[in-house]
Order: C-alpha cells, then sequence, then structure tokens
C-alpha cells in the first residue's frame, strides 16, 4: 500500500477525492437519488440510528468473517454491487474493480449498462465473476446476453427487478448525462479539471456500453444506442419472465431489488438462490423505506426459504455487520466502491475492501463475537433498531 493510501481512512475520505478527480456528470450520476433524495439520504441516515452493544472480557481471539453467497465462498459477507457506467468513474472501471475483487476474495457484479464488456473482463480478469441482467423488450438480446454471460465463466446471474420504469435523477438532466460526454463548453470546462481522468480515458478503447453496442439490433453507434435504451427497458416485465431466465440461465439467480414482503415472498417461491433487498440506491421509487429498515421483515418471513441479502447505504464495515445482525447474509456495496475506483482506480477499491474488513472485524470483536450469525439481534441495542 502507499503512503498516501495509508492515510485513507474511510469511505468518506476517497469520496472527496473521487469528487475531485471524476467528470462532475460522472460523479453526479452515481452519488445522486431520484427527485428530493429522500430515500438515498436515509439509506444512509437509517444505519446511523442503529446502536451496537459493547461487550467485555470476551476471548476474542480466532475471529473470522468468512461465509457463503449462494455457495460461494467470500471473504467477508460482501459482493459488489452491478454498477452502471463503472468505466466512467475510472477508465476500464469494471475490470480494475473485478481484479480487485477477486484479490480480495468477495465476488464482483458486472452490469448490462457497464462500458467494459462481459468478454473485456472474462479476459482481463480470468477468474469467475457475476452478471446483472436488465429485462429488455427484445428478448432475443436478453437469451444472447444470458449466453454471452454463460460463455464468460460467469458463476451467477443478478437479475434487477426495479428498473423497468426508470426514475428521474435531477442532475443526470442538469448535467446533460451521455457516455462519452458531448463537448459542450460547460463540460469541455469541467473536463479541463479532471487530466488524469481525460488522460485515462485517452488511453482506452471503451468508453460507450460494451455490453450493447455491436451486439443489440441496429445499435452500431453512440446516436443509435441512446434511442434503444430509451425504448428497451421492459415495463411489462413479470414473474413468468423470472422463471423465463432461470431456465435459460441454469445456474446461481439472484434477484435484486424487493422492498416488500409479499414480493418477498414472491421471490422465495420463484426457485432463486438469493434475494437483495434494495431500492435500487433510492435512484428509483423516492418515498420509498430505506434498504435497512425493510431488512428485519424480509428476513423474519423468507430467511428460512432463500438467502436475504441487502445493498443502499452501506458506508461502513459497521454498516454490514448491522445488516448481518438484523437477518441478512450479507451486504453489497456500490457507491463506496465508486468513490475508491474514481479516486484511485483498482487500488482504491482494494482499499475500500481493507477499510471494510477492518472496521467489520473490530467492531465484532467489540461487541465481544467472533463470527456472525445472520439474525442475531443481541449484538444491537434495544429500541435503536427496526423491527
Amino acid at each position: 500500500m502507499t503512503a498516501k493510501l495509508s492515510t485513507i481512512t474511510c469511505i468518506e475520505d476517497l469520496r472527496v477525492i473521487a469528487k475531485r478527480r471524476v467528470p462532475r456528470m460522472f460523479y453526479d450520476y452515481a452519488d445522486s437519488g431520484a427527485w428530493t433524495e429522500g430515500t438515498y439520504r436515509a439509506n444512509e441516515s437509517d444505519f446511523q440510528k442503529i446502536k451496537l452493544r459493547q461487550r467485555v472480557a470476551v476471548n476474542m481471539e480466532g475471529r473470522s468473517l468468512r461465509t457463503t453467497l449462494a455457495g460461494h465462498d467470500v471473504a467477508m459477507p460482501l459482493a459488489i454491487a452491478p454498477t452502471g457506467l463503472t468505466g466512467m468513474q475510472h477508465a476500464d472501471g469494471e475490470i480494475l474493480a473485478a481484479k480487485a475483487a477477486a484479490e480480495f476474495g468477495v465476488p464482483f457484479t458486472l452490469s448490462t449498462m457497464s462500458i467494459c464488456s462481459l468478454e473485456d473482463v472474462a479476459a482481463a480478469t480470468g477468474k469467475p465473476f457475476w452478471f446483472q441482467l436488465y429485462v429488455m423488450r427484445d428478448r432475443e438480446f436478453v437469451g444472447n446476453l444470458i449466453d454471452r454471460a454463460k460463455a464468460a465463466g460467469c458463476s451467477a446471474l443478478v437479475l434487477t427487478l426495479d428498473l423497468q420504469i426508470l426514475g428521474q435523477r435531477h442532475k443526470d438532466i442538469k448535467n446533460g448525462l451521455s457516455t462519452p460526454p458531448k463537448p459542450t463548453l460547460r463540460n469541455l470546462i469541467n473536463l479541463a479539471t479532471k487530466p488524469r481522468w481525460c488522460m485515462g480515458m485517452l488511453g482506452t478503447k471503451r468508453r460507450t456500453f460494451g455490453n450493447i453496442v455491436g451486439h443489440a439490433k441496429g445499435v452500431s453507434d453512440l446516436s443509435s444506442l441512446s434511442s434503444w435504451t430509451a425504448e428497451q427497458f421492459d415495463p411489462r416485465l413479470s414473474w413468468d419472465d423470472v422463471e423465463w431466465i432461470k431456465q435459460r440461465w441454469g445456474g446461481k439467480l439472484i434477484l435484486k431489488g424487493i422492498l416488500d414482503v409479499e414480493d418477498a415472498q414472491l421471490a422465495a417461491n420463484s426457485g432463486a438462490d438469493a434475494l437483495i433487498v434494495s431500492n435500487h440506491g433510492g435512484r428509483q421509487l423516492d418515498g420509498a423505506m430505506s434498504s435497512i429498515a425493510a431488512v428485519p421483515s424480509i428476513a423474519d418471513a423468507v430467511g428460512s426459504k432463500i438467502e436475504v441479502w441487502m445493498d443502499g447505504g452501506v458506508r461502513s464495515g459497521q454498516d454490514i455487520l448491522k445488516a448481518v445482525a438484523l437477518g441478512a447474509r450479507g451486504a453489497m456495496i456500490g457507491r463506496a466502491f465508486l468513490y475508491g475506483l474514481g479516486a484511485y482506480g483498482q487500488d482504491g477499491v482494494r482499499r475500500v475492501l481493507e477499510i471494510l474488513y477492518k472496521e467489520m472485524d473490530t467492531t465484532m470483536a467489540l461487541c465481544g463475537r467472533r463470527s456472525l450469525v445472520p439474525g442475531d439481534r443481541s449484538i444491537l441495542l434495544p429500541g435503536t433498531y427496526p423491527v
């Protein structure tokens, strides 16, 4: 670890650096929520309300954070969530994040809307990763994506269920978000202040949606891509589609975007291996409850039938520990790893994972535990957590 990275002590340190180094439109794309951003803020603030029980004179030797997620051995109960445009936070961002995750021993999930393609990441890492699928109107394209994920050696498919209608993020509209950025005067002025980012982008050929351009019908360039994506997210998605995808994929299936107990029960009955309690980072239904507030009721209802994970608002190892205590088997991080990537590339993502591991391990010890059991709420202070 470089001396500079050794002084990075928390995720917030990396967020500040990323904001300085990443062009405004891409930083804002990652660091924003829908409409008032109330749910986006609640994802973080609701974690802070949960308090821990400090225990003393307990043997803390021999601690371990190792567990399994959907049958995969992991160094800690954490996976990197799928995030669109990751390769616009840093050149070749998906490849770098996947490498950091593989080295640390946690899963990396590639988004359908990634800049680096499935084939790019597979060739660069040589290790299995997960793939996140959006359901498009063009079912042939969806089927081909699933087949490409198989060919790339992906070991799990993460099906996102909560983005068939796009929530509005005001910042993206005001920034004129596009990939790559349009050469407007405002953008050019902003890019001039980000020389590291610009040099990285000049050194890579990956500057648009690698899983789509050249693969979807009629999408051969950026102009055709824009109209295609606007039309393709399918509002007709149903549980019948989930069954079709499960059969077509044939491997580990994880359903992302569950926030309601009734939907969780349907997910458990679908035969999927895991569900992710998620409000899409507060980017879809503003006014929805925070992810951590939804975990206990969903874990209580279906935790014996299907693995329950969560994402949204995780900024520390303590947050992961709290999620596990409330019934989640593990958590996923999106913005946290993007901050590390935007700040320092692969080294930054590695630093994020180191920080979260250390925070979780130390907190677990000070709570009098050597291992974690999902649903063990006795490490939490009664009256401070959602039930």
